[in-house]
């Protein structure tokens, strides 16, 4: 069967939108190959998902016709960058989709010049399917090949388009940010303890009023302030933890982290 998908990088990303396409069909597991440096590994997908597995990249950029993901640490792009050399130029012209943290247009399309090239950035969430992707295109992708990425990274979730220039805060806000909202709900959970809940019902109670507020609020499209407006009343016991929050600088420290986390991007894709 013809390889449609290329998948370098067999990790916890990878195999998530791996799983995904198979799941809703959007590729077959013969059309699939997948290179993995660990024999465990390869093992572990082709038994699990019935995909191909091989150890090497060469193989897989050869083989793909429409697709190649790069699914590795940024450290692996210049290994990645020698097998290409060696490969030669790719026949197929497939779309490189990339979600390595850091690694510009400009350095991929120097990698692979004059392929259609889609850099993303997923967050952990993907890996239940309930993520968000910023994505953007090269100079050679044209709306068919965006199109083409959106429908595979959508597999994990929803999708943005934004500028490149912005994909460091895209790093900063969403790529960071689920270890924001976990440390939230364990800041909220212990609160409930220090205040005289069992730690198993203070964890429930966090996760599900996290949970709920965000479904909430994506249902009804109502403005953050404004849901919080509703929730306080006057004198009420809400404004007075608002209060305690706004006096612990809560809602700058987030910015603040955002804001570092964005900087912290800009100078690892500065090598």
């Amino acid at each position: 069967m013809i390889k449609k998908l290329g998948l370098i990088g067999g990790g916890v990303m990878g195999e998530a939108i791996l799983s995904r396409l198979i799941t809703r069909e959007i590729y077959a597991a013969g059309e699939i190959i997948v290179s993995e440096p660990q024999t465990t590994r390869q093992n572990f997908l082709t038994q699990k998902y019935g995909v191909t597995t091989c150890e090497d990249n060469q193989q897989v950029l050869s083989e793909s016709t429409e697709i190649i993901l790069l699914a590795v640490k940024p450290q692996v792009f210049g290994a990645i960058s020698q097998d290409l050399s060696e490969t030669g130029n790719l026949k197929n012209h497939p779309v490189i989709i990339s979600i390595m943290a850091g690694v510009a247009l400009k350095q991929l399309e120097l990698a692979f010049p004059h392929q259609p090239i889609i850099r993303a950035m997923p967050n952990t969430p993907a890996t239940i399917g309930a993520g968000i992707t910023a994505m953007c295109a090269g100079s050679y992708a044209n709306p068919q090949h965006i199109q083409l990425a959106k429908v595979l990274l959508q597999a994990v979730g929803d999708v943005v388009e934004v500028s490149e220039h912005l994909m460091d805060a895209v790093t900063g806000l969403s790529g960071s940010g689920p270890a924001y909202v976990a440390l939230l709900i364990e800041a909220l959970a212990d609160g409930g303890v220090a205040a005289g809940l069992p730690r198993a019902i203070a964890n429930q109670l966090a996760l599900q009023t996290v949970l709920g507020t965000a479904e909430l609020l994506k249902e009804s499209k109502l403005h953050p302030a404004e849901l919080k407006d509703r929730v306080t009343s006057p004198g009420g016991t809400t404004i007075a933890g608002i209060a305690q929050l706004e006096k612990a600088g809560f809602r700058s420290a987030l910015i603040e982290a955002v804001k570092a986390a964005t900087a912290r991007s800009q100078e690892l894709g500065k090598g």
